[in-house]
C-alpha cells in the first residue's frame, strides 16, 4: 500500500478517482429521477470526437471532449425537447456519428493506436497527468456547485416538470442545466472509467442507495459514498491485478447494487412493522396519522 501511494501515477489516479466518485453519482442522481439513465452514455459517444478533435489539434482531449460533450448535450436536450418521432433517429445519429467521428479524427493525427482508444474508451491509470488532473480538479468543482448548490431546484424539475413550471422556476434553463453538468462529468470520468463505462457509475450507484434509502439528501450521500468507495477500490485494484480500471469499478459498482439489493428486503419488512406500530399509537392517542409532510429534500425518489 505504501509503495502505491508513493507512486506519483498512482496519487494522481487516486485522486481522480476520488473525483469520479463525487461527481458521476451527484449528476447521475438526477439522470435516475427524469429517466434518463442512458444519457451519459450517449454523451460518452459523442465526446469521443472532442478526443479526436484534441489529438488532431494538438491540445489537451479533456478540455476538447469537455467542449463538444457539452454542445452535444445541449442538443441532445433540445430534441428531448422539440423532437417529435424522428427524434430517436437523430438521437442515434448524434451518438453513432460522435464515436466515428472520433475514431477518424485521432487516426488522422497520426497518433491514432489501438492503446490511445483503449485508454478513453476503458480508462487508464498511468495516463493521468498533471495538467489532467488540474482539469478534471476544475471541472469536478463545478459539477459539486451545480449538484449541491442547486439540488431543491433541480430536483423539482427532475421529479414533475408541469410542477416545477407552475411553481415559477425556469424548466427549459435548468434541464440544459443538468444536461451541460452530465456532459461536464463524462469528461472528469472518462480517464479514469472510460467514455463506454461512466454512464454506469453515474447510474449504478444511485440504484443501489435507492435500495435502502427513502428521501433524496440520503439517496444523494449514500449513492455519492457508494461512488467513491467503489473508484477507490477498482483503482486500488487495478494497480495491483493490472486489470482495467474502469471495467473493474463498473463491476464493483454492480456488486455493491446487488449487495444492497439483497438487504433492502428484510430492512422493508422492518420499516412497515414499524410504520404499522407508530400508525396504532397515533390512533390510540386519537391523533390524524401521517399528519406531518416531509421538507424537499426528504421526499422520496
Amino acid at each position: 500500500m505504501l509503495e502505491m501511494l508513493q507512486s506519483p501515477f498512482m496519487q494522481r489516479a487516486l485522486l481522480a478517482a476520488l473525483l469520479v466518485g463525487i461527481t458521476a453519482p451527484a449528476v447521475g442522481i438526477y439522470l435516475v429521477q427524469r429517466r434518463q439513465a442512458l444519457m451519459g452514455d450517449g454523451i460518452g459517444h459523442v465526446a469521443m470526437t472532442g478526443v479526436g478533435l484534441g489529438f488532431l489539434m494538438s491540445a489537451n482531449p479533456i478540455w476538447m471532449a469537455t467542449l463538444v460533450s457539452v454542445l452535444g448535450a445541449v442538443t441532445m436536450e433540445l430534441i428531448r425537447t422539440y423532437g417529435r418521432t424522428r427524434g430517436d433517429i437523430a438521437l442515434a445519429m448524434l451518438f453513432y456519428g460522435g464515436m466515428a467521428g472520433g475514431v477518424l479524427l485521432i487516426e488522422l493525427s497520426g497518433t491514432g493506436t489501438t492503446a490511445n482508444l483503449t485508454t478513453y474508451l476503458f480508462g487508464s491509470l498511468s495516463t493521468v497527468s498533471d495538467s489532467d488532473l488540474a482539469a478534471i480538479l476544475l471541472l469536478a468543482a463545478f459539477v459539486v456547485l451545480v449538484s449541491l448548490g442547486l439540488r431543491r431546484q433541480l430536483f423539482a424539475v427532475s421529479q414533475d416538470e408541469e410542477f416545477a413550471r407552475v411553481t415559477g422556476l425556469p424548466v427549459r434553463a435548468l434541464n440544459l442545466l443538468v444536461a451541460v453538468t452530465a456532459a461536464v462529468t463524462v469528461s472528469v470520468a472518462m480517464r479514469v472509467v472510460g467514455l463506454l463505462l461512466v454512464s454506469a457509475l453515474m447510474v449504478v450507484p444511485v440504484a443501489a442507495a435507492q435500495q435502502l434509502t427513502r428521501s433524496f439528501r440520503a439517496t444523494y450521500a449514500l449513492s455519492v459514498g457508494i461512488g467513491v468507495v467503489v473508484a477507490l477500490a477498482g483503482t486500488t485494484t487495478s494497480y495491483y491485478q493490472d486489470v482495467p480500471p474502469g471495467a473493474t469499478i463498473v463491476m464493483l459498482a454492480i456488486a455493491a447494487f446487488i449487495a444492497l439489493t439483497a438487504l433492502a428486503a428484510p430492512l422493508a419488512r422492518r420499516r412497515a412493522r414499524v410504520a404499522e406500530a407508530a400508525t396504532a399509537a397515533e390512533a390510540a392517542c386519537g391523533a390524524a396519522p401521517g399528519s406531518g409532510r416531509p421538507p424537499a429534500d426528504d421526499v422520496k425518489v
